[in-house]
């Protein structure tokens, strides 16, 4: 047993908490069975593998289901692609230095994350959430490289300390081979247990030691709330999403029943075999004329169903579905013209903020993960400098690339950073990290094609440039002294030798 009840008295029923390796392992894998049908059944929905068919009578189930078997209608994984698509992660801001930035992408890029994010992202918004565990790996002996695998809520448990929302106390994870062997790994204060599947249960086989000294796990949330587990974005539009179906599965029946018009015939007498049976009268088909000899026989059609209530009550429950997950009533199968231009930015403007706040709640998450990537590599020491790192997000908003970089010349007007002008313009950190060291080069070739390639023009005119200053410098020289030569010939100045002036002028 995992727990046990406390005897105290006014704790009557009350569970004690797991104090042992094994009782945390039978705690958390019993916690997660609990939970893997809800697991299972948002998956499903959202691969569109959910019940399709729900018919009001067995007969119908009995008559069509073989039919229709493979027929599906579903709208839940457009609702979660819709916000999945627009999250892509761009870098990390460690710090207020710049080049430090470069140990985050570094840790990102080996561990492929820029698609093991998005598939984070994906099992999170289905089921609920996704989790990142965070582990060393030393194979070449030059230190520990930080691992960070991404797991389905299918296979870990976590269970926080008591009055905590954000410390884990234990984690468990808890998987299949492809063999079918069953294996579990606990993470525990400073230890991490594993073992696998034996008779009643899992069963610890190994003890290690932590160097981080917690577990190592971090839970991916979809919007958690402060009471409660978090949910799924497929769990209030499920119940829409069946009533679509069933719509839709009378509307098939409909119009293999009642959508072909159906003709009858009065005042014509029966005809029946050597059984009793009665014998069809008529052949019915396009080229078939129907006639009768008895005058008093008359002949007629129902009208056929209108199916069109059907298609006003699946639109109406369509655009139910996508006020509820605020997605545009565009991307729905409702008729009319596409929006354009600042129409569609306002009619996505829900689905634009409903990405935000995912960001923000995953992007928490993904800054541990950073955080505990760069500890592993750092002999498990968290970095304090670190604790205020954020996460650089792709702008979710789609625009034309005419409308964005009109806006982004507009705020070169206003000053703003170069370097945040070209991360605003969707560049990636290293591309941006590039960027100097590119217009470097560029510059210095430059300069050296012009050096070298000269045209004959070009040289001819530095030449007589510089003659023309050589031979201006000569000039000046020749001035300047014989402005010296006259000024001392020039007899002395004043009353005195005012005579003697106008003899030596004349």
């Amino acid at each position: 047993m995992a727990t046990a009840a406390l005897d105290t008295p006014g704790n009557e029923g009350v569970m004690s908490p797991p104090s042992t390796p094994q009782m945390w392992m039978d705690y958390l894998s019993s916690k997660l069975a609990s939970r893997s049908g809800d697991y299972k059944r948002y998956g499903e929905y959202y691969d569109g593998k959910h019940q399709r068919m729900l018919f009001a009578q067995s007969k119908y189930r009995t008559e069509f289901a073989h039919i229709f078997e493979r027929w599906n209608d579903n709208f839940c994984g457009l609702i979660i692609d819709s916000v999945n698509e627009r999250m892509f992660i761009d870098g990390f801001r460690l710090s207020a230095e710049p080049t430090e930035d470069k140990i985050a992408r570094e840790i990102w890029q080996r561990n492929r994350l820029d698609s093991e994010s998005n598939s984070a992202h994906l099992d999170a918004m289905i089921q609920g959430a996704a989790y990142a565990v965070v582990w060393g790996d030393d194979q070449d002996g030059k230190g520990p490289k930080a691992v960070v695998s991404i797991e389905s809520a299918e296979h870990v448990a976590i269970q926080y300390k008591p009055g905590s929302r954000h410390e884990i106390e234990a984690a468990g994870k808890f998987y299949v081979d492809d063999w079918g062997r069953q294996f579990c790994t606990l993470w525990w204060k400073d230890k991490v247990y594993t073992g696998d599947w034996k008779v009643g249960g899992y069963s610890i086989d190994r003890t290690e030691l932590n160097p981080l000294g917690r577990p190592p796990v971090v839970p991916i949330q979809n919007r958690s709330r402060l009471v409660g587990e978090p949910m799924s974005d497929l769990a209030t539009v499920i119940p829409l999403q069946d009533a679509i179906n069933k719509t839709v599965a009378d509307s098939l029946v409909a119009s293999e029943y009642a959508a072909w018009p159906q003709r009858y015939v009065t005042g014509l007498e029966i005809q029946e075999d050597e059984n009793g049976n009665p014998i069809e009268p008529f052949k019915v088909a396009v080229d078939k004329l129907l006639q009768a000899e008895d005058p008093a026989a008359s002949f007629g059609q129902f009208a056929a169903a209108d199916l069109s209530n059907y298609v006003d009550l699946v639109d109406m429950l369509t655009m139910h579905m996508a006020s509820v997950a605020r997605v545009p009533f565009h991307y729905m199968l409702k008729g009319g013209q596409p929006p354009s231009g600042d129409a569609i930015t306002s009619a996505e403007a829900g689905l634009v903020s409903k990405t935000r706040e995912r960001m923000l709640h995953f992007g928490e998450a993904w800054e541990e993960v950073i955080r505990l990537a760069i500890a592993v590599e750092n002999s498990g020491q968290l970095q304090e400098e670190y604790e205020a790192a954020e996460v650089i997000w792709r702008d979710p908003e789609n625009r034309t690339e005419a409308q964005h970089i009109d806006a982004l010349l507009k705020l070169q007007q206003l000053n703003v950073p170069k370097q945040q002008l070209w991360q605003d313009a969707g560049y990636t950190p290293s591309q941006i990290a590039r960027f100097d060291q590119l217009l470097e080069e560029e510059a210095k070739t430059e300069m050296e094609r012009a050096d070298k390639y000269q045209t004959q023009a070009q040289q001819q005119e530095l030449e007589l440039a510089k003659q023309g200053a050589d031979s201006k410098m000569a000039v000046d020289q020749a001035n300047i002294k014989a402005k010296s030569a006259k000024d001392a010939r020039k007899p002395p100045q004043g009353n005195s030798g005012n005579a003697n002036r106008q003899r030596f002028e004349k």
